[in-house]
């Protein structure tokens, strides 16, 4: 036979509005995320749009800088190219460069204040001829060096000039002319050393005077107030910026290429643009909103689940207390019955037989009344129709005819209950309900303590307080289980897996009594061992 679970081991099962809930919350997971992957999309096409302008913007103004670049070199190698040897291998004379440093100086161009040397080197040998503000000897070894270095690797065969840009803003420009022999290979470098403030001038240009970006679509007629433009040289060093810094959100790159040295070109679009390039703009992130959201929903149906599980335990406590209840009828109706029937039908064989059958009924029908009015105590406590009317009593007289009346049902346990009093003990009390609390009690000493105990009950003041104690030589009760005991419709565990019935509400029923007279009340270890309960009552006269 396959063992049934314990109660202990019982959980509720999931309902359908358990899993209607968390269905629920599954769909708003996916909705959110849905949520974020659009708005994140959203966002993505926004910049895609706003890279691709920028990108228009860095492509036109390469292509125009490229221009103004190579007319200005064009400039500054043109009197270069007008004086040179007969045999392209030959290198130009002292005389050819004074007469093309004359030509310059004749020249109505930006070149002609900006070209500090003319420069011929012989690339084989490397014997080189310097005309006009020669530079120093280590920047002369350093431009031979380059040249010679930069022309057979670099210079391409259609190239008409090639400009050399150093590794930071203080060091010059050089812009030269390879010249080759029958067969082909690189020979002779003319070049010039220019000023680089030549270079800023060409940069600016297109940026100052050029349309990098639709009107029609910026709605602006000046290039600072839409993007900003940084040329750089290879090292990192800005060569140039035109307009303010904006933040890099939206940033296009080009590049002048190897024949103009390298030069990057950066262009950063105004952030405020970007409401009239983008319709609606780049969108706000909603991720915080969204998250809330999801949280919320998440905690509600936390919320909900919990609320759920706390209904469904409460309904199997409901349906324990009925069936504990049920139990505990049962039993005394049974024995009121049978011994009822038996003196009905006169089977009984003599008078003791007959008088003991009385005393059962008598026994069983306390059982049935007990039982009765804590049912309907607690009913009326969970209504909140509690209503007491105290009045003066003596409280030693009212614990000895309780327990005189419970003595039969003792006897039946073999439980000897024993009372102490110390004398009148007078406090302003319901009657009704304190005898409900003593025999509440009482009912549980004998029900769970062992047969041939004895109980004690006992009456003082302390504190201006009458003391009622019930102590009995049970199992006692556990210190973490002694709050949850107060508690209705709640059992210790081996209370709910032991054969001895209990509707769960005696105790809970004391402890609204007990507060509804404005004491306390209390459980602690006994002497003994068992369980020792505490009732506190203000002796004062109370008002009914």
């Amino acid at each position: 036979m396959v063992p049934l679970p314990s109660p202990r081991d019982r959980r509720p099962p999931v309902t359908p509005v358990m899993a209607l809930l968390l269905a629920t919350l599954g769909l708003t997971g996916v909705l959110t995320y849905q949520a974020v992957d659009a708005a994140a999309s959203h966002r993505r096409t926004a910049e895609r749009a706003l890279r691709d302008h920028a990108t228009f913007a860095a492509w036109v103004y390469t292509r125009r800088t490229r221009e103004e670049i190579r007319w200005s070199l064009f400039s500054a190698l043109k009197p270069l190219a007008q004086h040179t040897p007969e045999k392209p291998d030959a290198l130009p004379t002292a005389q050819q460069l004074e007469n093309s440093i004359r030509a310059l100086s004749e020249c109505d161009c930006p070149a002609a204040k900006l070209v500090h040397a003319y420069f011929a080197i012989d690339l084989k040998h490397g014997h080189a001829i310097w005309r006009g503000k020669k530079p120093d000897q280590p920047t002369q070894l350093w431009v031979s060096d380059t040249v010679r270095a930069h022309g057979p690797a670099l210079y391409g065969a259609r190239w008409d000039f090639a400009l050399i840009l150093g590794t930071a803003r203080a060091t010059p420009a050089i812009a030269y002319i390879l010249r080759r022999d029958v067969k082909g290979e690189p020979r002779v470098a003319a070049g010039a050393v220019l000023d680089t403030a030549l270079l800023s001038q060409a940069l600016d240009s297109p940026y100052q005077n050029l349309e990098l970006l639709p009107s029609t679509l910026t709605g602006e007629t000046s290039n600072a107030s839409v993007l900003h433009v940084a040329v750089t040289l290879p090292s990192g060093d800005v060569l140039y910026s035109g307009g303010n810094p904006y933040p890099e959100t939206v940033t296009a790159s080009d590049t002048l290429g190897v024949q103009l040295g390298h030069l990057s070109v950066d262009v950063t679009l105004n952030p405020g643009l970007a409401q009239r390039l983008v319709i609606g703009g780049l969108p706000r992130s909603r991720m915080p909103l969204l998250l809330g959201l999801l949280g919320l929903t998440a905690g509600l149906v936390a919320v909900t689940l919990r609320q759920l599980r706390k209904e469904q335990e409460l309904t199997r406590l409901r349906s324990d207390f009925v069936s504990g209840v049920s139990h505990e009828l049962r039993t005394p109706l049974a024995q009121v019955r049978m011994f009822t029937e038996t003196l009905a039908l006169e089977r009984v064989r003599s008078p003791d037989e007959a008088r003991r059958a009385l005393d059962i009924i008598l026994r069983e029908s306390e059982r049935l009344s007990h039982l009765v009015d804590n049912v309907l105590q607690f009913s009326r406590a969970e209504r909140g129709t509690v209503r007491l009317a105290p009045e003066p009593a003596r409280l030693d007289a009212l614990l000895k005819d309780v327990v005189d009346c419970f003595q039969p049902l003792a006897e039946a346990r073999q439980v000897t209950v024993r009372l102490s009093s110390p004398g009148a003990i007078t406090a302003a009390v319901d009657g009704a309900a304190v005898r409900q609390i003593v025999l509440n009690l009482l009912d549980n000493a004998v029900k769970y303590g062992p047969s041939g105990q004895s109980v004690y009950v006992n009456l003082g003041v302390e504190n201006g307080s009458a003391v009622i104690t019930v102590e009995d030589q049970g199992p006692g009760i556990p210190a973490g289980a002694r709050e949850k005991v107060w508690q209705p419709y709640w059992r210790l565990p081996r209370e709910r897996e032991s054969a001895v019935g209990g509707s769960g509400i005696g105790l809970a029923v004391v402890k609204e009594l007990v507060t509804a007279h404005g004491g306390s009340v209390s459980v602690t270890d006994g002497a003994a061992g068992g369980a020792r309960f505490e009732v506190r009552l203000p002796t004062a006269p109370a008002t009914a």
